[in-house]
């Protein structure tokens, strides 16, 4: 999936903040002669005794404190990046035996140093589940309430914490984490509908949220049962790009079709076959939407101006061009782009024996990934491109996240696996 950054405090015992002053070293330094005024004496002495009082030890200091000052501090930041693949042979059969010399890896086109993750199967899971209740959900709630069967083979035998959020046009808690099953069952079973509304890019950022605060040692997935198009959201593309890439959290998704009606609205607002603003690529004017509202711009001028810049610049523009390709898949099919970008697998929801078999395979797949990481050199801040492909197995396919994202102090934020 990246990891937060950690401070790392190195001390040295022997390193010293300031080099010691020592009153009486100074006086035979600078010693005056005897002719010399009474005010240098008395200026010397003054400024002796606004220093000594800061290297007097207390006294319920230890006795060698007096000799050893104290240690420097030095804080390291250090990003990870962490990769998890699926392998499979052309008929579907998982690949356990490479290594990680069998794997290249790029990020924005650099060719990266990986690490392979071993036995990471017995890894305890933290997982949300979550389900649309509003929209085209309300028609799928009682499917919903065939999950909890499968509950048990999607966590396996491994320590875990299962948790529900349910969501319309807002997210709704409905069940904090449980390594009990019976209880995510029963919210499950209980689920009201919601109203016409499908906030998912809200309740994917809910939900990672929710996630970011488990114990790091935990492995984090989400179970996303919604419809394709978002309706209703309050977090922007670009703030749901930046939290669904800057998690090692893997997104398995079931994805069923938005009616016609919020397709064509939707797509109305966000489409547009004109490469740039109608004045030209530095123009504020971006036209109106489908209701005849003005659109607003998404980013500040001097962005838009930087970006214009970009494209006067074709090889400056290869991890922009990966956001706005990674925004743009958000914009046609949520359920689809959220698994390709967290290393996840997306199902097209078909009826309740293909959500029983779609559960299975995800229940399989969860613990038999390999889990690859890389700490990126110097990563410029921003949406990153990270290509994964096999070195020598062309008959083999490989599924793996393709971007992470790096905050502007130069560190990615996601936990360490």
């Amino acid at each position: 999936m990246v990891s937060p950054p950690f401070a790392l405090c190195i001390s040295d015992t022997n390193a010293r903040t300031s080099p010691s002053f020592n009153p009486q070293s100074y006086t035979e330094l600078v010693r005056p002669d005897p002719s010399q005024s009474m005010k240098l004496i008395v200026l010397i002495a003054l400024l002796a005794a606004s220093i000594s009082p800061a290297q007097t030890p207390a006294s319920n200091a230890p006795a060698d404190s007096q000799a050893n000052p104290p240690a420097a501090s030095i804080t390291v930041r250090s990003s990870l990046v962490v990769v998890p693949a699926l392998v499979r042979t052309k008929s579907g059969q998982l690949v356990y035996t490479l290594k990680a010399k069998d794997f290249i890896l790029t990020d924005d086109g650099v060719e990266q140093s990986l690490h392979l993750e071993e036995e990471t199967g017995d890894q305890p899971l933290a997982m949300v589940i979550v389900v649309e209740t509003g929209g085209s959900g309300t028609g799928h709630l009682d499917q919903y309430r065939n999950l909890g069967p499968m509950l048990t083979n999607l966590v396996g035998n491994i320590d875990h914490k299962v948790a529900v959020v349910g969501f319309d046009s807002t997210p709704v808690l409905l069940h904090g984490f449980t390594p009990n099953l019976e209880f995510i069952t029963r919210s499950l079973n209980n689920l009201d509908p919601g109203d016409q509304q499908a906030a998912v890019l809200d309740a994917i950022t809910f939900a990672v949220d929710m996630l970011g605060q488990q114990p790091t040692t935990y492995r984090r997935a989400i179970l996303l049962l919604s419809e394709t198009i978002d309706q209703g959201s309050h977090t922007t593309l670009v703030d749901a790009l930046h939290a669904i890439s800057d998690t090692n959290t893997a997104i398995y998704s079931i994805g069923f079709n938005s009616t016609k009606a919020a397709m064509g609205h939707e797509a109305a607002k966000f489409s547009s076959d004109e490469p740039g603003p109608e004045h030209g690529c530095f123009s504020r004017d971006l036209g109106k939407d489908a209701d005849g509202n003005p659109i607003k711009p998404t980013e500040s001028r001097t962005s838009q101006n930087v970006n214009c810049v970009e494209e006067l610049l074709p090889p400056l523009r290869l991890a922009h061009l990966a956001e706005i390709a990674a925004r743009n898949a958000l914009r046609r099919n949520i359920s689809q782009s959220v698994a390709h970008l967290t290393g996840g697998e997306y199902f097209k929801f078909k009826d309740v024996k293909t959500l029983d078999r779609d559960l299975f395979t995800i229940s399989n797949h969860i613990p038999n990934r390999y889990v690859l990481s890389f700490h990126p050199q110097s990563p410029a801040p921003g949406f990153h491109s990270i290509i994964l492909k096999l070195r020598d197995y062309p008959q083999l396919s490989i599924e793996a996240r393709n971007g992470y994202w790096v905050n502007q102090d130069g560190a990615t934020t996601a936990p360490q696996p």
